[in-house]
């Protein structure tokens, strides 16, 4: 068992780096609904953002996973580092240079405000160029720092946000030196800004990494990288286009823009499970790289598997119930809440993912990344299709089904393909039964008006399943606990 307390340890520590960063992010969702103008305001920066990690994808060119896979399989790590830093150095610049040059075409083009797309491109930029140094840290087993610059990241960010909305405004009526950086009606302005300085904090602290870089371009190496990560980019942006793409894609089909700010405010809800499953996967991938010639090593990926099933049934299943808690501290004005009705569909959708990534280890290991391409454009299909069919009839809930829908498809097209390529011994009435249990709780507790409304049975469901889990699996939890 000494191995999934080493699992869960490392995955509890990049769990911090992440949780914290988002739960600190969290603040700003209410901070947005208070001191933007409009929902149309917050339309606008949720599909900026979507277009910030659409193209974050793009600009990694699926580096950082070929950045793994080959620190963990070649002896000269070094030349792995520096070509791969080199790579993303002379690619980030090479974008800089031409978004700055096109960047005025770019936002007639996009009908954006020319300073955001200024803005989008520097942190973009400052983003890539610190890819490899979080990917060494993560390689060489230092979550620590990479949690504390991840937070200082994320606290800069939110000081900024708080300062330039909150503060700045009052202190330029009051008549202060402050009055000369003061732009009236530049909130989306100055949430960027923030974003731009934050990145350029990160990229400071990891700077000492460029200089202790041995500047060794190794060629042949870095064309097994591209081989290696191409088909990781094209599951990148179709990920992109399954997480992100749905806000430009309401945006497109002419939904107001008060209404995308309604979606995306109570999408933030639907995070939480997102946090879980990110820290998971942060965790994970480095694991699943190590341990993949150990003889029990598809024993051991079933029972990961099954765990992460128990503890994201759990916190879906308590996510859900307690919506509208967490919608009075998220999205704190009553105009936001109607789009409430899409909060379990993305929990679940996001729990599907998390799944998916645990059932997708098999083509890694077997260096056929290609394959998981195959399966993300069969997501990034099903997400265009199905938006496009139902945002017209029923606007961002179709967006939500749309998730959902892709979500499911990969992760039973994952399984199925697995079993025949890697076969592992997954637990599967167990998984199935833990995941139709948690759903139907779920959705029953929430769409259910007057059982939503009491929280008896919603507190009821938790205990349940949780008891349930509990005699089904006590022996597991006794080994865990070293108890006999």
């Amino acid at each position: 068992m000494s191995l999934y307390k080493s699992l869960f340890k490392q995955t509890a520590i990049y769990g911090l780096a992440t949780v914290v960063p988002r739960l600190m992010s969290f603040l700003l969702n209410p901070l947005y609904v208070y001191y933007l103008a409009d929902k149309s305001k917050m339309g606008e920066v949720s599909i900026i953002f979507s277009y910030l990690v659409f193209f974050n994808v793009v600009l990694s060119y699926g580096m950082e996973t070929a950045f793994f896979r080959f620190y963990n399989s070649e002896s000269q790590k070094t030349n792995v580092v520096s070509t791969a830093t080199i790579s993303l150095l002379v690619s980030t610049i090479s974008f800089l240079v031409l978004g700055l040059l096109f960047q005025e075409q770019i936002a007639l083009w996009s009908n954006k405000n020319v300073d955001y797309i200024f803005y989008t491109i520097l942190i973009l930029a400052l983003d890539a160029l610190v890819i490899i140094p979080f990917s060494k840290l993560r390689a060489e087993s230092r979550p620590m720092k990479y949690a504390i610059i991840k937070i200082g990241n994320v606290a800069i960010n939110l000081s900024l946000n708080i300062f330039f909305l909150v503060f700045l405004p009052k202190l330029a009526t009051n008549g202060t030196i402050l009055k000369g950086i003061y732009l009236e009606d530049f909130q989306i302005g100055y949430i960027f800004i923030s974003n731009v300085i934050a990145s350029l904090f990160t990229l400071i602290v990891l700077l000492p990494d460029y200089f202790q870089l041995k500047w060794r371009f190794d060629v042949v190496l870095w064309k097994k990288m591209l081989r290696y990560g191409f088909p990781i980019l094209i599951a990148g942006i179709a990920f992109a286009i399954n997480e992100h793409f749905d806000k430009i894609l309401l945006e497109w089909l002419q939904v107001p823009l008060a209404d995308i700010g309604a979606y995306s405010a109570c999408y933030k809800i639907g995070m939480f499970m997102v946090l879980f499953r990110t820290a998971y996967t942060l965790g994970i991938e480095p694991f699943f790289f190590s341990h993949a010639k150990e003889e029990n090593a598809a024993q051991t990926y079933a029972a990961i598997t099954k765990y992460f099933v128990i503890f994201g049934s759990l916190m879906a299943l308590g996510v859900i119930v307690f919506a509208d808690v967490l919608k009075v501290i998220l999205v704190p004005r009553e105009e936001y809440w109607n789009a409430m009705n899409i909060v379990p569909l993305i929990v679940m959708a996001n729990f599907f993912l998390g799944i998916y990534t645990n059932l997708s280890v098999w083509y890694k290991l077997i260096d056929k990344t290609k394959i998981g391409a195959y399966i993300s454009i069969v997501g990034a299909i099903v997400t265009l299709v199905f938006n496009i069919v139902l945002i017209p009839k029923i606007g961002f809930v179709g967006s939500a089904i749309a998730t959902i829908l892709a979500y499911g498809a990969m992760m039973f097209i994952s399984y199925q393909m697995g079993q025949k390529k890697y076969p592992i011994p997954y637990e599967k009435k167990k998984i199935a039964t833990y995941l139709v249990l948690s759903i139907t709780l779920s959705f029953v507790s929430f769409y259910v008006d007057i059982l939503r409304e009491t929280y008896v049975f919603g507190i009821a469901a938790i205990v349940f399943f949780t008891y349930f889990v509990y005699r089904n699996e006590k022996l597991l939890f006794a080994k865990i606990l070293k108890r006999n």
